[in-house]
């Protein structure tokens, strides 16, 4: 590790002897100056890892100082030290982003540990976030090979989206990539295990499987609804769990967080499958039933999710909730967004709001068709950094932050969430098969059975069958479906790209979280 360079400036230098050599002796290189005019020179022409500072000294004082090297090098760590603990003087300090600063007389440990935390941050932390991943990768292998029911899905994939974040900040490539295999280990055995259970979940003699898209309003929102204090159902859309950590900071600073759980997104996830489930209350298969002409296949004319509050007030009948007073807004570009923030104060006299926002969802999907978002939402790190900055600048931010001090309550979720693909599988189909590139439905297909999971019957996934002997397929972990024609156009142009549709942990295991104004 290169030695890292200390200046140390105080006017009586001379009796901080013992403590430069005790720094030297740890391996740092200190040079020493009595005055801030020689510090802020020295800072100019060479480089400088840390600077070690008196406040009071003759001629220019340590503020002032500070201030100067801040000039010269903005991100220079700056330690104050001082005999004056008056808090103006600390609020000055702090206020010029000082790193740190210490009390006359300095023990040479306090010295080393201010250095240590400075300087070495990013290593301890790099390391113990290692050693803590290693204890950690045992209990996580031993979880994955012990056949987890859905519960114990949603706490491993909790698991790794936490290593995930914490590996961010370790900037460790080696055991980002270990962390990876084991992520993809975890989905390949998801895969099995939704194979597996899926049917039996959307059954309707099913009992046993996780909350679902079509049953979140009964056992997750609207337990939280009564008369008198308002209830915002907000559904960002597309908005995978490692997203919500990104964004949650933001929220607790106006919100207190009661409750972080997650739900099983229905098959396919896909918006106009899961929301539409989510507003009904119903699989895709009833609706279609009780919603003839306002359900549309894939392959209809029409948009796929025009009549959500039709279905959402139909489900508040059905669970004798018709008595409620609700709004219901869909914010599909920047005017709508400005409209909410204008209006959001209204929304106050109904008992629930329901607010869709449609952001993240268009940021991947231009991610696919722009090379410049290409570039900024490389990967899973760089997408949780935009959907977070998104969020800070957002609208739907403004909004909430309008009617943080009312007493509300705030139910966040999403749809579905997506995954980056990177596998590409074959499929033959006829002219009338769908062209996502997570599912497919359709009469002929053709591809390779162990790359999908496939239903003959679509009802035995609570799905309408579109025409006669049409079948779905969805895409496992992160593979993609790609016709023959064209096919490395294609796989070039979609590798890489964030999609949903198919089964995943990050598209069918999504967050619902319960806050309330603090």
């Amino acid at each position: 590790m290169a030695i890292a360079k200390i200046i140390w400036v105080d006017d009586e230098i001379e009796s901080l002897q013992s403590q430069k050599l005790f720094l030297e002796n740890k391996g740092y290189e200190v040079v020493t100056f009595t005055n801030g005019f020689d510090a802020i020179d020295y800072v100019k022409e060479n480089p400088v890892d840390v600077v070690l500072m008196d406040e009071s000294m003759p001629g220019i004082t340590g503020l002032e100082t500070l201030a100067k090297i801040k000039e010269v090098s903005q991100s220079l760590p700056v330690v104050l030290i001082t005999k004056n603990e008056t808090e103006n003087l600390m609020d000055d300090a702090i206020g010029s982003q000082i790193s740190d600063y210490l009390i006359k007389p300095v023990n040479p440990n306090q010295v080393l540990l201010s250095l240590k935390k400075i300087l070495d941050n990013r290593r301890l932390v790099a390391e113990k976030t290692t050693s803590a991943y290693q204890q950690q990768f045992r209990h996580l292998f031993t979880a994955l090979n012990s056949n987890p029911d859905h519960n114990e899905w949603m706490d491993i994939y909790k698991k790794l989206v936490y290593w995930e974040l914490e590996m961010q900040k370790s900037g460790s490539p080696e055991m980002q990539e270990v962390l990876q295999s084991q992520k993809d280990e975890a989905n390949t055995e998801f895969f099995k295990f939704v194979s597996r259970n899926y049917a039996g979940w959307v059954s309707p003699k099913g009992k046993d499987g996780p909350v679902m898209s079509h049953n979140l309003f009964r056992f997750k929102v609207l337990p939280h609804a009564e008369k008198g204090v308002p209830l915002f159902f907000v559904l960002i859309d597309n908005l995978r769990f490692d997203q919500w950590k990104a964004i949650q900071p933001i929220f607790a600073e106006s919100f207190r967080i009661l409750e972080e759980d997650s739900f099983y997104s229905i098959l396919p996830t896909a918006t106009q499958y899961a929301r539409n489930a989510i507003f009904s209350g119903m699989l895709p298969l009833e609706i279609e039933k009780q919603f003839p002409v306002q359900w549309k296949n894939d392959d209809e004319e029409g948009g796929k999710n025009l009549h959500e509050e039709e279905f959402f007030r139909a489900q508040l009948q059905k669970m004798g909730r018709g008595d409620l007073k609700i709004s219901y807004t869909k914010v599909l570009n920047n005017q709508a967004g400005l409209e909410l923030v204008n209006s959001i104060h209204n929304l106050l006299n109904n008992d629930i709001n329901v607010i869709v926002y449609n952001f993240v969802d268009m940021l991947s999907h231009a991610r696919t068709e722009m090379e410049v978002l290409k570039e900024l939402a490389g990967d899973e790190m760089s997408y949780r950094s935009i959907t977070a900055s998104w969020f800070e600048h957002s609208p739907l931010h403004q909004a909430l932050k309008k009617i943080a001090d009312k007493k509300i309550r705030l139910v966040l979720a999403t749809d579905h969430g997506s995954i980056r693909v990177k596998t590409p599988c074959k499929v033959v189909g006829d002219k009338q098969t769908t062209a996502n590139l997570r599912y497919k439905h359709g009469r002929n297909l053709n591809y390779e059975p162990r790359d999908v999971l496939a239903f003959r019957d679509p009802r035995e996934a609570g799905l309408p069958v579109p025409t006669i002997n049409s079948s779905f397929i969805f895409a496992r972990e992160d593979g993609f479906l790609c016709y023959p024609n064209n096919y490395n156009y294609y796989v070039n142009y979609y590798r890489n790209t964030f999609q949903h549709g198919g089964v995943s942990l990050e598209e069918m295991i999504v967050p619902v979280i319960k806050m309330e104004s603090k």
